[in-house]
């Protein structure tokens, strides 16, 4: 947990209830940044990093289950601004949806499954993070998520913003990650992820509803030698009506996350499942993998912080 990895999140919620009037979600994954020092700078080098998760909501009168894979390659600058590591980040990440009838709500309800898979909206972010010293760090985050044709990603290109506070001293790590996210189009002409209400005509497609969203991801772990143990947990919220009648939505997760550092690869996992939701239709349950490999990194992935010569060299 003291390691200095970043994040790049991806991928929102996939809310498909039939029929529903709240049909979205973050664009950022709720939760998918937990378990990182997003605040703390990186050793300088090159990281590849892919979390990877799977779940289900127990929605009436279906179940919707999504797997999510996020592959993210992020690039550690020798450079400083404003005193801050300059840190970059991209990723492409892939989704596959299903949606199951519920039997054992109504066995002889003849609602049809549906599946989508594709590719998800590719994003790109530029990070300054600042090593406050006592082992405290901060980090801002500014990018985008940008539009693709692909029926599991957004139809706009959306504004993200990221603001981390890290706390990573005597084997303790503790990060609250806030991440904002503006559409660029609150409407637009194709639904994708997140059809809007009510159609205008039979014979017109549902146009898609993009609300603003906010996430807060949250750990507080300790490190073991090479094992982590941590309390993680998210929430996310709606900021906006897109369109009349659009419901908005919100949800509190949390669970545990156990981490080991094998040394050339950082391996962790971890649980989580809703303690309360508005306008999804059921509660996630969410199991989370994620691999962490350095490359050409001075200092270890995982475990004692970097030298102060490391994180401000340049400055």
């Amino acid at each position: 947990m003291n390691s200095k990895w970043t994040k790049l999140a991806a991928v929102g919620v996939l809310s498909l209830c039939t029929a529903a009037p709240a049909l979205a979600g973050s664009v950022t994954q709720p939760g998918e940044t937990v378990g990182l020092n997003a605040g703390a700078p990186l050793p300088q080098g090159w990281y590849v990093i892919n979390t990877v998760d799977w779940g289900c909501r127990n929605t009436t009168p279906t179940h919707t289950c999504t797997g999510l894979t996020i592959p993210v390659v992020a690039w550690s600058t020798p450079w400083t601004l404003l005193g801050a590591r300059v840190q970059l980040l991209a990723a492409w990440p892939a989704v596959e949806v299903g949606v199951q009838r519920n039997l054992s709500v109504n066995p002889d309800l003849n609602i049809p499954g549906t599946y989508f898979n594709g590719m998800y909206n590719p994003a790109v972010f530029g990070q300054l993070a600042w090593d406050l010293g006592y082992g405290w760090g901060f980090s801002y985050l500014l990018g985008a998520y940008f539009d693709y044709h692909s029926p599991v990603a957004w139809s706009d290109t959306s504004l993200n913003q990221r603001f981390a506070l890290s706390y990573t001293g005597n084997d303790w790590a503790a990060t609250a990650n806030v991440i904002w996210g503006i559409h660029l189009d609150s409407v637009t002409d194709r639904a994708q992820l997140s059809p809007c209400p009510v159609a205008v005509s039979p014979a017109v497609p549902f146009p898609g509803c993009n609300p603003n969203f906010i996430n807060v991801d949250l750990t507080v772990g300790h490190s073991f030698g090479k094992w982590q143990v941590a309390w993680v947990g998210f929430y996310s919220s709606d900021l906006n009506t897109p369109v009349l009648g659009y419901q908005k939505q919100s949800q509190f997760a949390m669970g545990g996350l156990l981490g080991y550092d094998f040394g050339p690869v950082v391996l962790q996992g971890w649980l989580t499942s809703d303690v309360y939701e508005k306008n999804y239709n059921g509660k996630d349950v969410r199991g989370w993998v994620r691999v962490v490999l350095p490359l050409n990194v001075a200092g270890a992935p995982f475990g004692p912080s970097a030298p102060a010569t490391m994180v401000r060299g340049s400055r």
